[in-house]
């Protein structure tokens, strides 16, 4: 595996809850982050049993190579997809479970990364998302690794004239996340790394209020500690009205 530093932080901002959570493990290499949905008692509890759910699984299935997954291998997928989507699976079958009472109506997006070697999966639900930050000839380019599912995407990608998206008036409704639906799948693909590429994972609460090249320029300059907190804090500087996170992974070798 590639060497790597990594750092996460969330911010409760000018929400009274913090209904987003994050996993960091760079012992397993999965890193993620939750945004949850369903009023703040719901949201709470959803992003937590999704990050949770996932810790778990990932160190399960470290210890015990002999382990039970809790869904059959899918052909089309690589060893490693399938245990990106068995993971995220059982996030979601956790949340359905749990949806009950006044958490009816819990939900949350999901957007993770496993790193492998000189690749990673990339997998997500949801709008919160994934970057990467790469130094090209002509200076550090800005991927988005991740297609938000959104009205706003859909709209968007079917051709449909939008404004943009602090203008559009339905810009919080998701498509697909984890909690509605127990067949949920995460869509996922793997990307390529090499030394010196940043990975950024967030929720809205940052990517909304904050264009790309900001990011770019904040993601592409000191430690992944300070880059991390100067990510959150400009966000909310910038005016995010929701809860703000990212984890920010840098390659090192």
């Amino acid at each position: 595996m590639h060497a790597f530093t990594a750092s996460a932080h969330t911010f409760v901002g000018r929400r009274k809850h913090n209904e987003d959570a994050y996993l960091l493990d760079p012992v397993e290499g999965v890193f993620a982050v939750a945004d949850g949905m369903g009023g703040y008692a719901g949201g709470e509890v959803a992003s937590r049993l999704a990050v949770e759910s996932l810790a778990e699984f990932f160190q399960h299935v470290a210890v015990d190579a002999e382990a039970t997954w809790p869904y059959g291998l899918d052909p089309s997928l690589t060893l490693a997809e399938n245990r990106v989507d068995a993971a995220i699976r059982l996030a979601n079958r956790r949340i359905c479970e749990g949806r009950q009472g006044s958490l009816r109506d819990m939900g949350s997006t999901i957007a993770l990364v496993s790193l492998l070697g000189r690749s990673a999966i990339v997998a997500h639900l949801g709008d919160s998302r994934v970057y990467r930050l790469r130094e090209e000839t002509g200076g550090p380019v800005l991927a988005q690794l991740t297609r938000d599912h959104s009205l706003y995407e859909q709209l968007r990608e079917g051709g449909v004239a939008v404004p943009p998206l602090a203008e559009f008036g339905y810009a919080n409704v998701i498509t697909r996340a984890l909690g509605p639906h127990e067949e949920e799948r995460p869509e996922l693909h793997r990307v390529e790394l090499r030394a010196g590429d940043r990975l950024l994972l967030c929720t809205d609460g940052l990517t909304g209020p904050l264009p790309p090249e900001t990011i770019a320029a904040l993601l592409g300059a000191g430690p992944v500690e300070e880059v991390c907190e100067r990510l959150v804090h400009e966000a909310f500087l910038a005016g995010s009205r929701d809860n703000i996170t990212a984890i920010v992974i840098a390659m090192t070798g």
